[in-house]
């Protein structure tokens, strides 16, 4: 599933771990084709690393749990904190609110 236009109400986890990284409340249309948040569920469940790759100084998001790559996060996101972290729509699970999230097989 692409997340950049859906906007149901939920939590957004690491596909990989199954760690919350995102909430649907800091969620926002950016414009830039990607699923933009303005923070993260918990600053805690993400590590940040310097990204030069592409000819470019960019910050690398990924999940802190099992350190799969989630986006970048950008200083030109909205209020109240300027940031726009820009996820890879792969890289997420979407679960609505009043769901459990479900455990994969396999």
């Amino acid at each position: 599933m692409f997340y950049d236009h859906f906007y149901e109400k939920g939590t957004y986890y690491s596909a990989a771990s199954l760690q919350p990284v995102f909430s649907s409340e800091t969620k926002f249309n950016s414009g830039t084709g990607w699923p933009s948040f303005y923070q993260p569920f918990d600053p805690a469940h993400l590590h940040e690393l310097r990204d030069m790759s592409h000819g470019m100084l960019r910050v690398e998001i990924r999940c802190k749990r099992c350190d799969g790559h989630l986006g970048h996060v950008f200083e030109d996101g909205p209020a109240p904190t300027g940031l726009r972290y820009c996820l890879n729509s792969v890289s997420l699970d979407f679960v609505a609110e009043g769901q459990e999230l479900k455990l994969k097989q396999g």
